[in-house]
């Protein structure tokens, strides 16, 4: 089993303390949920975790080892699927799994997904916004990696593409740890295995929905 702890973690842009000594854990088989309003400062949490951003203060280990943010990128320990789309819209979604995933075996993981094959010749810039994300998601989520970490995986997509993707996360946390985020919180609640809410730059464990609506995340009115 593979286990990221999160020690501490500090960032500030300016005066404004986005991250104040933030720490979390994360095992291989759980579904990590961070709940939290936007500018709060999860992405910004991504990626420092992912080793693009540097804090100001941290102490990172993965099985009791200590990281910096060079070991994370070498070593490839760590998958991140951004907000933002990333891959070129002139590519057939044929050619570009390959740029990914060189083992055949992994390949064929993504090419034959639900809803893969008959789009597979289509380009990148002619898919829907549900298609490029889960294609995406599932580039990013078949690279062999210990940790995996999803930024609003589910927004602005079809449900459709909502469903494939939660049955891939229940696949892919077979063999790593998980941490997601996405403001469709309903679909996160879903599919997370333990949840926290970030509020002031600091995350705290909730249990239940109502702990969410205390700490000012969900209204009352919200299921």
């Amino acid at each position: 089993m593979d286990v990221l702890n999160l020690e501490t973690c500090s960032k500030a842009f300016g005066s404004k303390e986005v991250l104040r000594d933030v720490c979390c854990s994360l095992h291989s088989g759980e579904v990590l949920a961070i709940f939290g309003r936007n500018g709060c400062g999860k992405s910004t949490l991504m990626n420092i975790l992912f080793g693009t951003l540097a804090p100001d203060k941290i102490d990172m280990r993965i099985n009791d080892k200590v990281l910096n943010l060079h070991d994370i990128r070498k070593r490839r320990l760590i998958g991140y699927l951004p907000q933002h789309s990333f891959l070129p819209g002139d590519l057939r979604v044929r050619d570009v799994v390959p740029f990914f995933l060189y083992d055949g075996g992994d390949q064929n993981k993504v090419f034959y997904a639900a809803g893969i094959p008959e789009i597979s010749a289509k380009k990148i810039n002619t898919l829907s916004i549900g298609q490029r994300r889960y294609l995406e998601f599932l580039l990013v989520g078949n690279i062999d990696h210990a940790f995996l970490l999803l930024d609003e995986p589910f927004s602005m997509i079809e449900p459709l593409y909502k469903d494939h993707i939660k049955a891939h996360i229940k696949v892919f946390v077979e063999q790593k740890g998980i941490l997601v985020t996405d403001h469709y919180y309903e679909d996160v609640w879903q599919i997370s295995t333990k949840n926290m809410v970030m509020e002031g730059g600091i995350l705290s464990e909730v249990e239940s929905k109502d702990e969410l609506r205390k700490h000012g995340y969900l209204a009352r009115k919200d299921p």
